[in-house]
């Protein structure tokens, strides 16, 4: 079962302990049945997420922390009815990937080190519940369409990041509690869900009884939601908020509405689960879920592979809901059996969610949800997203149509940086040198052709159906003779080996090879932003000529310049159809209509003429895939990388920090911590702006993940630091280093502040001067001159990953305040948890109906931070270069108690660090 844990409580309050046996494990259960006959509450009303959640405060009940008051309120939870508490809830475990992992591990060796400067036992900094990290975000598509483009691009990534890997070690021997899955296991999300996941764990109380309860987690991963599908209850968090988790202190959140999604009907032949993805994704985007759950019910769910549900709860931040959740049925279990679980653990996870009533797909009025929407699956078509967010769904049958027609609208508006009068245009070029395929010869790059096609991402290839699919697909196209465009850049990169495995055992994988489709890594690859370098012949042709060309990814995001900095139009589809786009070369193309090509004998042939049946594709499963091939792939981890072997690492419990290094540096954030709380009472007044934005600001607008160009304060930074270009790594890579991101932060080539219209990329105004330039070089100024800063945008804002950085860099700048329509969940936690008020326009109210230019000056009179309670409302104060004067009320999105003493405290690592210090002296 693992590792055992004591379970600290100081009584039963609701005398909810019972006796539990499944098989030969015997011990008790926080039994929700036995709390529903105490309290008289209709506990088997409540959605089952939130029984899930409710067991785990009462389990955790000791009367200090999580108390009583808080088990009767969520108990009590009603359907329609608005709550305003939060909810302080104690997960099973802590999930992270090396790109939050590693700025997470740079915390935890920093407050070490803030420990022992206060004369305290550094090793007194330990994570109380279990946390894996696994690497898959560094992996990068230097090299494709090779037989050994797997190999190659493994050993160029562990010459990249061996500094970053070696810290990792020094971590995994420093924390007790602390693993490291290697790179070239898989991709987090999917290794989660193939091996991590246990369903129930065991612990132990006090009186040394066994105690059994649900498997639960946060990561530090926006797609962590990917575990709902397996009914277990776990999202993405920042990774500031799970230092918290780690450290002991619930992760706390307002009580949710919780959205029951009804799915009728079954999906048709040629519609995946891809296609009903991005469905949801469109329809629950519509209907704002931002800090909402979501549950699917109804006979539609039932009918939908492990799988399936895996794939549609991956997206759930595309959808903008904290979880999309399935509850546990039959269909868990085959799949828990299937991954090579033992049968003893299956049958203990069955036992248990039906002793406390929690098995099972809910039936249409058997439980009671804030909100019910509707789907019938069988109405569904064959769909992508694009070309900017994965909301925008497009029919298949549309995709050529729609991105004409984006395109003129975007270019006659100058979104894309190309002249009007060369919309049509296109470049012939004779490619040479390094090519993307041998032989390429003379080829056209025009508006719409396809330069990246990526099977990648958790989101799809932890599906079977889909990927067979794409194995079938390719198999008919080389049995036909067709071949890919010459253009496209083609790569496989698996979410685990064992997708290799199977592809392998049925033989698929050697024509996805032969179109170019070879393995190039198992990582999140081109899904990040590590799509890596196009032919250099390509990326000429698309600057000489301006041509709006494509990628098109099996991946759950496509926001601007995350894919590549060079390709403006993505779009998100399932693997099958990114195969069929690649031998298009284009998404100008009308399947229904247009050939992909033609075959041997000179016929055309179409896309239908290729695409599997659901029967060839189940036929495919049977043959390929097997329980021993989970079992063998994840029981030689530690053998599976002779490379994570070589690397020698620093031992001891305290980390060594080197001057020199460029990739981890001690953080900023304890440099004058204290035990004191800050008593400053002086209110936020003259701040000036510093960028004001639109709608749909995402994370990567941020804080970019990808590669670092050189003409921006990152890339000079690290150039003065003398490191070749060549081994700038990705800003990802640098996330150990809050030099690199401090500079990276608002640094996306493609976001644009209003405050220098008509520019791309991180620039503002300098004020009173009104001198452009960078974001960075213009807050080292307001640094030395004492100015705060103050951050506008529209709707949405933070959208996309959970990474931290976008908060830790805002605040570093000398950001105090962003001011929104609306906000992404994680990020304004984020926010909050590095100190920086997130504040929001009421009602019509925004940056363009104030007329804001960036010459004003902003003062909130009334908001002291040292005195902010849980106020809903604060005064802000515009001063126009005119010296008029107006004023504006404002929400504050200090949406919980525990946020105002984050805040007050300057951040949850403060906060945290403070409580542990004072717990311990007391």
């Amino acid at each position: 079962m693992g590792a055992r844990f004591t379970m600290p409580r100081s009584d039963d309050f609701f005398h909810a302990l019972r006796p539990f046996t499944s098989g030969t494990y015997q011990g008790v259960i926080y039994s929700l049945q036995a709390l529903e006959e105490a309290g008289a509450v209709p506990i088997s009303q409540l959605p089952i997420s939130l029984r899930i959640i409710l067991e785990s405060v009462l389990r955790h009940c000791d009367g200090e922390r999580i108390t009583e008051a808080d088990v009767r309120a969520l108990a009590s939870w009603k359907a329609g009815v608005p709550v305003a508490g939060e909810i302080p809830f104690k997960v099973a475990r802590i999930l992270l990937q090396d790109f939050t992992g590693v700025p997470l591990l740079v915390d935890l060796a920093a407050m070490r080190d803030a420990v022992a400067k206060l004369a305290e036992d550094p090793a007194f900094i330990e994570p109380l519940v279990p946390v894996d990290l696994v690497i898959d975000h560094s992996i990068q598509v230097d090299r494709a369409g090779t037989a050994d483009a797997f190999q190659a691009n493994t050993r160029l990534e562990f010459e990249r990041n061996r500094e970053r890997y070696a810290f990792l070690k020094w971590g995994q021997q420093a924390f007790e509690t602390f693993r490291v899955l290697p790179s070239g296991i898989g991709i987090v999300h999917q290794v989660n869900l193939e091996y991590l996941a246990r369903g129930v764990f065991e612990g132990q109380l006090d009186d040394g009884r066994r105690l059994f309860y649900p498997d639960t987690l946060v990561g530090t991963d926006s797609h962590t939601t990917m575990i709902n599908g397996l009914g277990v209850v776990g999202w993405g968090v920042g990774g500031i908020e799970a230092e918290a988790g780690m450290l002991g202190e619930p992760v706390y959140f307002p009580t949710p509405e919780v959205v029951g999604v009804h799915l009728t009907g079954a999906l048709g032949e040629d519609v995946t689960a891809t296609d009903l993805t991005l469905y949801i994704t469109q329809l629950l985007r519509e209907h704002r879920m931002v800090g909402k759950f979501v549950e699917f019910y109804g006979e539609g769910v039932s009918r939908l592979s492990l799988p399936d549900r895996a794939t549609l709860a991956n997206m759930a931040p595309e959808y903008g809901a904290t979880m999309g959740f399935f509850p546990i049925d039959e269909r868990t279990l085959e799949y828990f059996r299937m991954t090579g679980r033992s049968e003893a653990q299956v049958r203990l996870i069955q036992d248990y969610f039906k002793a406390q009533g929690l098995w099972g797909i809910p039936r249409e009025g058997q439980l009671a949800y804030s909100q019910k929407l509707d789907l019938d699956l069988s109405t569904l078509a064959p769909s992508v997203a694009g070309p900017k967010r994965p909301q925008d769904r497009i029919a298949v049958s549309h995709l050529k149509e729609t991105f004409e027609d984006l395109l003129c609208k975007e270019v006659s508006e100058g979104g894309f940086g190309i002249p009007v009068n060369e919309v049509s245009k296109c470049l012939a070029v004779r490619t040479h040198g390094k090519a993307p395929r041998e032989g390429m010869g003379e080829t056209t790059l025009g508006h719409g052709s396809v330069v990246i096609a990526a099977i990648t991402s958790c989101t799809n290839t932890s599906n079977p159906s889909v990927m067979m699919a794409a194995g079938l697909l390719a198999k008919k196209a080389v049995e036909r003779g067709l071949t890919i465009a010459p253009t496209v850049k083609t790569s496989l990169a698996p979410g685990s080996r064992v997708v290799t495995e199977y592809l392998e055992a049925t033989g698929l994988q050697s024509y996805l090879d032969r179109l170019g489709f070879h393995l190039v890594g198992y990582g999140c690859t081109t899904c990040i932003g590590n799509s890596g370098p196009l032919a250099p012949p390509i990326g000429a042709a698309i600057k000489e000529g301006a041509c709006v060309v494509a990628s098109v990814l099996s991946g759950n995001r496509n926001f601007e310049a995350r894919i590549h900095g060079a390709v403006r139009a993505n779009f998100l589809m399932s693997p099958p159809l990114v195969v069929a786009y690649a031998l298009a070369g284009r998404v100008t193309i009308d399947f229904d209509k247009e050939p992909l090509g033609t075959d041997r004998d000179g016929q055309p042939v179409y896309l239908c003429d290729l695409w599997p049946t659901q029967s060839e594709i189940d036929a495919k499963i049977d043959e390929g895939i097997t329980p021993d091939q989970f079992v063998q792939k994840y029981a030689n981890i530690r053998e599976a990388s002779p490379q994570w072997q070589q690397i020698d690492a620093p031992t001891g419990e305290r980390f060594q920090w080197q001057a020199e290094s460029r990739y981890i540096q001690p953080p900023p954030f304890f440099d004058d911590f204290t035990l004191a709380v800050p008593s400053s009472g002086e209110p936020l007044l003259n701040l000036l702006p510093l960028a004001i934005l639109g709608d749909s600001v995402t994370t990567d607008h941020i804080s970019p993940a990808g590669a670092i160009p050189l003409n921006t304060p990152a890339g000079q930074y690290l150039q003065a630091s003398g490191i070749a270009v060549k081994d700038f790594n990705s800003y990802g890579s640098r996330r150990g280093n809050d030099r690199v991101m401090t500079r990276a932060t608002f640094a996306n080539v493609r976001i644009k502040n209003k405050m220098v219209a008509g520019r791309e990329g991180g620039w503002t105004r300098l004020m009173p001067e009104d001198q452009v330039m960078s974001i960075y070089d213009a807050c080292q100024r307001y640094a030395e001159r004492e100015v705060s800063l103050i951050v506008f945008a529209g709707w949405d804002y933070g959208m996309g990953s959970s990474r931290d950085w976008a908060a830790k860099g805002t605040r570093l700048l000398g950001v105090k305040a962003v001011i929104a329509r609306s906000f992404e969940r994680i990020h304004r936690s984020n926010l909050v948890g590095m100190g920086v008020l997130p504040l929001q326009f009421k009602q019509e109210d925004s940056a363009e109906s104030l007329g804001l230019d960036g010459t004003e000056i902003f003062s909130f009179p009334e908001c002291n931070p040292a005195q902010l309670g849980l106020k809903k409302e604060t005064l802000l104060e515009i001063k126009r270069r005119d010296r008029s004067v107006e004023q504006v009320r404002l929400r504050i999105r200090l949406d919980t108690q525990i946020e105002v003493d984050y805040y007050r405290n300057g951040g949850i690592l403060p906060y945290v660090l403070r409580r542990l210090l004072n717990r311990k002296a007391s």
